[in-house]
């Protein structure tokens, strides 16, 4: 009886045993866990390389220029803009389609003085990211722009190229009322007695941002 019951009790010992031998998992040495987040890279605008393009017009023509930054910074996620600030130096103005002795330097005196950007009183001006997205190929950037100490929201798309360490941002020509900002010198708009001696409210400006790690 004794011999009966012994056996029976390894006869079930080997069943469970064979049954836990089928679904051991196999045991090895540790693995790096793969991480899921995203890499986000920050960088700092190159001064030299990075300029904000101006336009602007009236019935009888049109002058463009550049301004230079005072600095900038971008943080980049995954081809995306995570989130960003250029301080944008006003005091700079600088107009490209007149020369030296031909009206230059008395258009950005002017455009210097408080008949348009005030720059003794607002020598800065700044573009902070609010929040982004990808549609189309491009990263659609929605921030606040800040001139004359007036902010709004606008919404620019633009194309970001990472090589290496560096970083450029370049966004589409995009259009500003400068009377949203307290622009309104020889403004129609405020003004409609000006006839064709206005000057356009709608000002068209460019970002072109080149950063390092």
């Amino acid at each position: 009886m004794k011999k009966t019951i012994l056996a029976i009790a390894f006869v079930a010992i080997g069943a469970v045993s064979c049954k836990t031998d089928k679904n051991k998992t196999t045991v090895g040495e540790k693995k790096e866990v793969a991480k899921t987040e995203n890499v986000i890279n920050t960088y700092k605008a190159n001064i030299a390389e990075s300029s904000v393009a101006w336009k602007g017009s009236k019935p009888t023509g049109s002058h463009n220029g550049v301004v230079s930054l005072s600095k900038g910074t971008l943080e980049i996620e995954s081809g995306n803009v995570k989130s960003g600030e250029f301080i944008i130096d006003m005091t700079t103005i600088v107009c490209e389609d007149l020369k030296a002795g031909d009206g230059k330097e008395d258009l950005e005196k002017h455009l210097k003085n408080a008949d348009f950007f005030d720059v003794e009183k607002f020598p800065t001006a700044k573009f902070q990211v609010a929040s982004s997205e990808v549609k189309g190929g491009k990263v659609h950037v929605t921030g606040n722009l800040t001139l004359r100490d007036v902010t709004k929201s606008i919404t620019i798309p633009a194309t970001i190229t990472e090589a290496d360490d560096m970083v450029t941002f370049k966004s589409e020509t995009f259009s500003i009322d400068r009377t949203d900002f307290g622009v309104t010198y020889k403004s129609k708009k405020i003004d409609a007695a000006l006839k064709d001696k206005f000057i356009n409210d709608l000002m068209e400006v460019s970002f072109e941002i080149k950063a390092k790690k």
